[in-house]
Protein backbone atom coordinates (compact mmCIF):
# COMPACT_ATOMS: atom_id res chain seq x y z
CA UNK A 1 0.00 0.00 0.00
CA UNK A 2 2.70 2.54 0.77
CA UNK A 3 4.19 1.84 -2.65
CA UNK A 4 0.80 2.41 -4.33
CA UNK A 5 0.36 5.67 -2.44
CA UNK A 6 3.81 6.83 -3.47
CA UNK A 7 3.06 5.94 -7.07
CA UNK A 8 -0.16 7.97 -7.02
CA UNK A 9 1.68 10.94 -5.57
CA UNK A 10 4.32 10.67 -8.26
CA UNK A 11 1.68 10.50 -11.02
CA UNK A 12 -0.13 13.53 -9.58
CA UNK A 13 3.17 15.36 -9.41
CA UNK A 14 3.88 14.58 -13.07
CA UNK A 15 0.39 15.68 -14.09
CA UNK A 16 0.81 18.89 -12.15
CA UNK A 17 4.13 19.57 -13.82
CA UNK A 18 2.65 18.80 -17.24
CA UNK A 19 -0.29 21.14 -16.61
CA UNK A 20 2.06 23.85 -15.38
CA UNK A 21 4.28 23.49 -18.45
CA UNK A 22 1.21 23.78 -20.71
CA UNK A 23 0.13 26.94 -18.93
CA UNK A 24 3.61 28.40 -19.30
CA UNK A 25 3.68 27.46 -22.99
CA UNK A 26 0.21 28.95 -23.55
CA UNK A 27 1.25 32.14 -21.78
CA UNK A 28 4.39 32.40 -23.92
CA UNK A 29 2.40 31.87 -27.12
CA UNK A 30 -0.06 34.56 -26.03
CA UNK A 31 2.77 36.99 -25.34
CA UNK A 32 4.36 36.24 -28.70
CA UNK A 33 1.04 36.85 -30.46
CA UNK A 34 0.62 40.13 -28.59
CA UNK A 35 4.14 41.16 -29.53
CA UNK A 36 3.45 40.41 -33.20
CA UNK A 37 0.23 42.45 -33.16
CA UNK A 38 2.00 45.34 -31.44
CA UNK A 39 4.82 45.22 -33.98
CA UNK A 40 2.36 45.31 -36.89
CA UNK A 41 0.48 48.19 -35.25
CA UNK A 42 3.70 50.15 -34.75
CA UNK A 43 4.87 49.69 -38.34
CA UNK A 44 1.43 50.35 -39.81
CA UNK A 45 0.97 53.49 -37.69
CA UNK A 46 4.33 54.88 -38.75
CA UNK A 47 3.63 54.16 -42.43
CA UNK A 48 0.11 55.56 -42.27
CA UNK A 49 1.28 58.77 -40.61
CA UNK A 50 4.08 59.10 -43.14
CA UNK A 51 1.71 58.71 -46.09
CA UNK A 52 -0.79 61.14 -44.56
CA UNK A 53 1.96 63.74 -44.24
CA UNK A 54 3.16 63.13 -47.80
CA UNK A 55 -0.34 63.45 -49.26
CA UNK A 56 -0.93 66.62 -47.24
CA UNK A 57 2.24 68.14 -48.69
CA UNK A 58 1.30 66.91 -52.17
CA UNK A 59 -2.15 68.45 -51.76
CA UNK A 60 -0.67 71.84 -50.80
CA UNK A 61 1.74 71.70 -53.72
CA UNK A 62 -1.04 70.93 -56.20
CA UNK A 63 -3.30 73.64 -54.81
CA UNK A 64 -0.43 76.12 -55.14
CA UNK A 65 0.18 75.03 -58.73
CA UNK A 66 -3.52 75.34 -59.52
CA UNK A 67 -3.54 78.89 -58.13
CA UNK A 68 -0.51 79.81 -60.23
CA UNK A 69 -2.14 78.42 -63.35
CA UNK A 70 -5.30 80.41 -62.61
CA UNK A 71 -3.23 83.60 -62.35
CA UNK A 72 -1.49 82.82 -65.64
CA UNK A 73 -4.86 82.10 -67.26
CA UNK A 74 -6.22 85.43 -66.06
CA UNK A 75 -3.14 87.18 -67.44
CA UNK A 76 -3.57 85.50 -70.82
CA UNK A 77 -7.29 86.35 -70.86
CA UNK A 78 -6.54 89.99 -70.01
CA UNK A 79 -3.98 90.18 -72.82
CA UNK A 80 -6.48 88.59 -75.22
CA UNK A 81 -9.11 91.17 -74.26
CA UNK A 82 -6.63 93.96 -74.88
CA UNK A 83 -5.84 92.55 -78.31
CA UNK A 84 -9.54 92.21 -79.04
CA UNK A 85 -10.17 95.84 -78.07
CA UNK A 86 -7.24 97.01 -80.16
CA UNK A 87 -8.43 95.10 -83.22
CA UNK A 88 -12.01 96.25 -82.72
CA UNK A 89 -11.02 99.92 -82.46
CA UNK A 90 -8.80 99.56 -85.53
CA UNK A 91 -11.68 98.02 -87.48
CA UNK A 92 -13.90 100.97 -86.50
CA UNK A 93 -11.32 103.44 -87.76
CA UNK A 94 -10.87 101.41 -90.95
CA UNK A 95 -14.64 101.53 -91.53
CA UNK A 96 -14.64 105.29 -91.08
CA UNK A 97 -11.81 105.68 -93.57
CA UNK A 98 -13.52 103.37 -96.08
CA UNK A 99 -16.83 105.20 -95.64
CA UNK A 100 -15.11 108.51 -96.39
CA UNK A 101 -13.23 107.06 -99.34
CA UNK A 102 -9.84 107.69 -97.74
CA UNK A 103 -7.98 104.78 -99.28
CA UNK A 104 -4.59 105.81 -97.93
CA UNK A 105 -5.87 105.99 -94.35
CA UNK A 106 -7.77 102.70 -94.74
CA UNK A 107 -4.63 100.97 -95.96
CA UNK A 108 -2.76 102.40 -92.98
CA UNK A 109 -5.24 100.89 -90.56
CA UNK A 110 -5.13 97.57 -92.39
CA UNK A 111 -1.39 97.45 -91.85
CA UNK A 112 -2.00 98.08 -88.15
CA UNK A 113 -3.92 94.84 -87.65
CA UNK A 114 -2.19 92.14 -85.67
CA UNK A 115 -0.92 89.28 -87.88
CA UNK A 116 -3.14 86.77 -86.10
CA UNK A 117 -6.20 88.94 -86.79
CA UNK A 118 -5.55 89.54 -90.48
CA UNK A 119 -6.99 86.26 -91.91
CA UNK A 120 -10.32 86.94 -90.19
CA UNK A 121 -10.31 90.55 -91.35
CA UNK A 122 -9.49 89.60 -94.96
CA UNK A 123 -12.33 87.06 -94.97
CA UNK A 124 -14.71 89.62 -93.47
CA UNK A 125 -13.62 92.30 -95.94
CA UNK A 126 -14.61 90.02 -98.81
CA UNK A 127 -18.20 90.00 -97.53
CA UNK A 128 -18.36 93.73 -98.41
CA UNK A 129 -19.45 94.85 -94.94
CA UNK A 130 -20.07 98.47 -96.02
CA UNK A 131 -22.70 97.49 -98.57
CA UNK A 132 -23.86 94.02 -97.56
CA UNK A 133 -26.44 94.09 -94.74
CA UNK A 134 -26.06 90.33 -94.27
CA UNK A 135 -22.33 90.57 -93.60
CA UNK A 136 -21.17 89.55 -90.11
CA UNK A 137 -20.93 92.36 -87.59
CA UNK A 138 -17.18 92.08 -87.35
CA UNK A 139 -14.13 89.94 -88.10
CA UNK A 140 -14.40 88.34 -84.64
CA UNK A 141 -17.49 86.50 -85.88
CA UNK A 142 -15.71 84.92 -88.83
CA UNK A 143 -14.70 81.27 -88.81
CA UNK A 144 -11.14 82.33 -89.56
CA UNK A 145 -10.89 84.33 -86.36
CA UNK A 146 -8.71 82.93 -83.64
CA UNK A 147 -6.88 84.26 -80.60
CA UNK A 148 -3.88 82.35 -79.32
CA UNK A 149 -4.09 84.17 -75.98
CA UNK A 150 -7.74 83.19 -75.54
CA UNK A 151 -6.86 79.59 -76.37
CA UNK A 152 -3.94 79.74 -73.96
CA UNK A 153 -6.21 81.07 -71.20
CA UNK A 154 -8.70 78.25 -71.81
CA UNK A 155 -5.90 75.68 -71.80
CA UNK A 156 -4.45 77.04 -68.56
CA UNK A 157 -7.88 77.06 -66.92
CA UNK A 158 -8.47 73.44 -67.92
CA UNK A 159 -5.04 72.49 -66.60
CA UNK A 160 -5.71 74.37 -63.35
CA UNK A 161 -8.99 72.49 -62.94
CA UNK A 162 -7.28 69.14 -63.42
CA UNK A 163 -4.50 70.03 -60.96
CA UNK A 164 -7.04 71.28 -58.43
CA UNK A 165 -8.97 68.01 -58.72
CA UNK A 166 -5.73 66.12 -58.14
CA UNK A 167 -5.16 68.22 -55.03
CA UNK A 168 -8.65 67.37 -53.79
CA UNK A 169 -7.91 63.71 -54.40
CA UNK A 170 -4.70 64.10 -52.38
CA UNK A 171 -6.65 65.63 -49.51
CA UNK A 172 -9.10 62.71 -49.56
CA UNK A 173 -6.24 60.19 -49.47
CA UNK A 174 -4.62 62.08 -46.60
CA UNK A 175 -7.90 61.91 -44.68
CA UNK A 176 -8.16 58.18 -45.36
CA UNK A 177 -4.66 57.59 -44.00
CA UNK A 178 -5.57 59.64 -40.91
CA UNK A 179 -8.62 57.42 -40.37
CA UNK A 180 -6.36 54.38 -40.68
CA UNK A 181 -4.12 55.86 -37.99
CA UNK A 182 -7.11 56.39 -35.70
CA UNK A 183 -8.16 52.75 -36.17
CA UNK A 184 -4.64 51.62 -35.36
CA UNK A 185 -4.74 53.71 -32.19
CA UNK A 186 -7.89 51.81 -31.19
CA UNK A 187 -6.09 48.50 -31.72
CA UNK A 188 -3.20 49.75 -29.61
CA UNK A 189 -5.63 50.73 -26.85
CA UNK A 190 -7.16 47.24 -26.83
CA UNK A 191 -3.71 45.70 -26.55
CA UNK A 192 -2.82 47.99 -23.67
CA UNK A 193 -6.04 47.07 -21.86
CA UNK A 194 -5.55 43.32 -22.43
CA UNK A 195 -2.16 43.37 -20.75
CA UNK A 196 -3.76 44.70 -17.58
CA UNK A 197 -5.65 41.43 -17.08
CA UNK A 198 -4.17 38.33 -15.45
CA UNK A 199 -6.83 36.00 -16.81
CA UNK A 200 -5.60 34.39 -19.98
CA UNK A 201 -9.10 34.03 -21.43
CA UNK A 202 -9.76 37.75 -21.23
CA UNK A 203 -6.40 38.60 -22.73
CA UNK A 204 -6.96 36.10 -25.51
CA UNK A 205 -10.40 37.54 -26.27
CA UNK A 206 -9.10 41.08 -26.47
CA UNK A 207 -6.19 39.90 -28.61
CA UNK A 208 -8.58 38.27 -31.08
CA UNK A 209 -10.72 41.43 -31.27
CA UNK A 210 -7.62 43.58 -31.77
CA UNK A 211 -6.28 41.23 -34.47
CA UNK A 212 -9.60 41.29 -36.35
CA UNK A 213 -9.80 45.07 -36.08
CA UNK A 214 -6.21 45.31 -37.30
CA UNK A 215 -7.18 43.66 -40.59
CA UNK A 216 -9.09 46.75 -41.73
CA UNK A 217 -6.27 49.33 -41.51
CA UNK A 218 -3.76 46.83 -42.90
CA UNK A 219 -6.06 46.23 -45.89
CA UNK A 220 -6.39 49.98 -46.52
CA UNK A 221 -2.64 50.51 -46.22
CA UNK A 222 -2.02 47.78 -48.81
CA UNK A 223 -4.66 49.11 -51.25
CA UNK A 224 -4.48 52.90 -50.88
CA UNK A 225 -2.25 54.80 -53.36
CA UNK A 226 1.16 55.85 -52.14
CA UNK A 227 2.49 59.38 -52.43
Amino acid sequence: MPEAGGSNIEIAHHLSEHRASQQVLGHEILEIAEAIVLAVVAIATAWSGYQAALWTGHEAELYGLASRLRVEAEGAATFANQERLYNASTVVEWLKAEAHGDKKLADLFERRFLPEFRPAFDAWKKTNPLNNPNAPAGPQLMAEYRSSKTEEAARLNDQATRVFDQGTRGRQLSDQYVRVTVTLATVLLLMAISQRFKTRGVRLGLLVIAALLLCFPVYHILTLPRA
